[in-house]
């Protein structure tokens, strides 16, 4: 739940500034008039999202009746979601810096074109984490339980980045967001891992790849299955106490370099600068343009 929730929690904040950002720049603009056709962007973005992640899930349940082909669905899944992660956590650090003036420069292109071109410029730029929340959410709640524990963590997480943007928006809130994405993107790296490893003991269980049964290490004995800390590491960064070579190597082959190279590399440099400023100068408005240096 806890790993399900900081997804909800990355991906709907980045989804809920990209959507301040655009409201930010209307209400400035005095183009009030165009809000609805952004919220209708923004909802067909959220109902497609949702119909995705439903979409993976029926396939997994229903329509593969196999279960070496779910197993192997399931992989594939889990390594696709390892790749956007992996790519999101590193663009946002790179586009911090542009993303509002991008956002502003394709809103005033839409505008000159019609209410269509706003709505589907607001459902491009919304779709993308839709899209990747969906799958990463289905990855990663994988190996919970069978109930709805997963799915309230990945709408809590959302629901706070919602409240923290609104906060944000009328400059009720401060927070350092290029702190903020540097964390969480380092939690979401070990979570990644640990959907790799998943996934690559989807693999063996599909007979894809060998040595299911041989393990790296059993320690059992001292990570309780049953305890509260082993279920935190298990549900979050899928660590096991019994898990095979590969898983091991898997985990191990990606969390280490990645997680290295994100911690090495300098996040954008970017100044605070309001999310509806028609120029670069800063002042005083209701959103930072990008993450605070």
């Amino acid at each position: 739940m806890l790993a399900t929730y900081l997804i909800g929690l990355r991906e709907g904040l980045e989804a809920t500034l990209v959507v301040s950002i655009l409201v930010a720049f209307l209400v400035k603009s005095q183009r009030r008039d165009r809000l609805p056709h952004v919220w209708v962007g923004v909802a067909a973005a959220v109902a497609l999202s949702v119909l995705f992640g439903w979409l993976i899930e029926f396939t997994s349940t229903s329509l593969l009746s196999d279960s070496g082909d779910r197993e192997l669905f399931e992989a594939v899944t889990s390594v696709a979601a390892v790749v956007f992660v992996t790519w999101m956590i590193f663009w946002m650090r790179r586009a911090a810096r542009t993303i509002a003036g991008e956002l502003r420069g394709r809103l005033t292109d839409a505008l000159a074109v019609g209410s269509v071109a706003v709505a589907g410029m607001a459902f491009l730029s919304v779709i993308r984490e839709g899209l990747e929340t969906a799958l990463i959410f289905y990855s990663a709640a994988q190996g919970a339980a069978a109930d709805s524990g997963p799915l309230l963590a990945l709408a809590g997480g959302i629901v706070t980045a919602v409240a923290i943007g609104v906060g944000l928006y009328f400059s009720a809130l401060k927070i350092n967001l290029s702190k903020f994405f540097s964390w969480t993107g380092a939690l979401l790296i070990l979570v990644a891992a640990g959907i790799l490893k998943y996934g690559v003991h989807d693999f063996q269980e599909a007979d894809v790849l060998p040595g299911l049964h041989d393990l790296a290490f059993d320690i059992s004995a001292v990570l309780d299955p049953s305890t509260w800390y082993a279920a935190l590491l298990a549900g979050m960064f899928n660590v096991t106490p019994a898990p095979s070579v590969l898983e091991t190597v898997a985990w191990v082959a990606f969390a280490v370099p990645v997680l290295v190279l994100f911690l090495r590399r300098p996040a954008s440099p970017a100044r605070p600068a309001p999310a509806g400023a028609t120029g670069s100068t800063a002042g005083s408005g209701p959103l930072p343009a990008s993450p605070r240096a």
